[in-house]
Formats: C-alpha cells, structure tokens, sequence
C-alpha cells in the first residue's frame, strides 16, 4: 500500500494551482538571475594554454572554431582513468543534440579533460558521441578553473572550488561512505583518492578582436541545468 497521501481532483487541482504560483515565482527569479549573470565582468585570458584535439594541437582560441562563444564542459575523465566519470557522461548524453542547436547561436560547445586524447577518443567511440572533446595533458587549464586538484592539495585538507574553500577531511561518517566511494572510483578504473582529484564544472568564454575573456562558471548544482535526466527524475 502507498504511503502517500491521495486526494480528489479537485483536491490534487488546488494543491497544484498553489505549486504553480511557486513555480512562475522561481521562473521570474531564475530569469533576474540570468540577468545578472549577463552582466558579469569578463576577465582576459592572457596565459596560453594548449590542448589536443582531433584535429591536432590547439590553443584557447581555436576551441571556438571561428566562433565569438565558447562553453567548455569540465567532464571529469584523468589521467589514470580508463572510462569517463559516471554522471558526467549522464550529462554528455545530451550533447550531440545541443552542439547543433548552439552553433547556429553562435556557441562552439566543447568538452574538455585531462587524460590523453587517444583515452577520450576510445571512450567517445564506445558512447557514441560526436561532440568536440579536447585533452588539457600536460596543462594547467583544468587547474586554473577549479576542475582539478593536485595531490598536494587534497592532502593538504583543503581544496579551492566553487569559488570557496572546501574542507575535504574525512568525516566521522566517512567510514560509513568508504564502499559507495570506492564503488564510484572502481567504475573508471582508478580509487577514491585519484578520482577525486577531477572535478566536474562548466565555463564559459567569449571571443572578441581575437581576446578570449572568460565570462562565467558554475559548479556543483550549477550543472543541474546541463543534466536534462535530473530534472525528469524530479
């Protein structure tokens, strides 16, 4: 038997109709947020950094392909894993489709991680992906946009990202957590410690007189406008 409560329609009706006034008023907040966050500052890149691509080796600029857009997806995919995080590739299952949809606006959507581009092509080929996905070995992109931490940083407890510092000692419910995590880890081939070190995260660059500025990010639940399946479940 379910323990949810039922109602009649007309019951359900009015609850809804109360559901829906929240709902208009988080729309009309979503949208005073959007516009604020157009009109956040762009910062100049000046370091060069260099990734590689299917069609060989690339700078910042060249991701865009003739673009004035740029979204770069940090898909959590290192050095030392041999398949593509889990929720990221939930994620990237709807990019095929939106890469289209976003270059006739003017926006190159592309991928980018830090294991060896002949790793992501193999794991692109076994998903059946299309999209543009860049290796950043040997680069410090990742790392400069909080999609990635060093050894040392881990161990030192603290970590920078989502524009904060995040204390990642173990809890005293950690112990409790160590099976699903090691579960996790063991899926791409690698352990918790080293899976970790990857982070997932979306930033986004314009280009204008051949100056890329970056121009936003989003971490953690602000990836939740990028996985289409969340919102179903919810």
């Amino acid at each position: 038997m379910t323990d949810h409560k039922t109602g009649t329609r007309e019951e359900w009706l009015a609850a809804r109709l109360e559901l829906l006034e929240a709902e208009k008023a988080l729309t009309r907040r979503s949208d005073e947020l959007a516009r604020w966050r157009q009109e956040l500052p762009w910062v100049r890149i000046d370091k060069e950094y260099r990734f590689e691509t299917d069609e060989g080796i690339a700078s910042l600029a060249d991701l865009f392909r003739g673009r004035s857009q740029l979204l770069i997806y940090h898909f959590m995919f290192g050095p030392e894993y041999t398949a593509g995080c889990p929720s990221c590739s939930a994620i990237a299952d709807g990019f095929n489709g939106s890469v289209v949809h976003l270059a006739n606006h003017d926006v190159t959507l592309c991928a980018v991680s830090r294991a060896p581009l002949a790793k992501l092509q193999a794991y692109k080929r076994r998903m059946g992906w299309s999209f543009p996905w860049a290796s950043s070995f040997d680069s410090d992109f990742n790392y400069d946009f909080q999609a990635a931490h060093t050894k040392e940083q881990w161990q030192s407890g603290v970590v920078e990202y989502n524009f904060r510092a995040m204390d990642v000692r173990p809890s005293l419910e950690a112990g409790k957590e160590s099976l699903w995590l090691a579960e996790i880890a063991s899926g791409v081939g690698t352990d918790w410690a080293t899976y970790r070190r990857e982070a997932p995260g979306v930033s986004a660059f314009a280009l204008e007189d051949g100056v890329v500025y970056h121009t936003y990010s989003a971490y953690t639940r602000g990836l939740d406008g990028l996985w289409g399946i969340r919102h179903e479940q919810n």
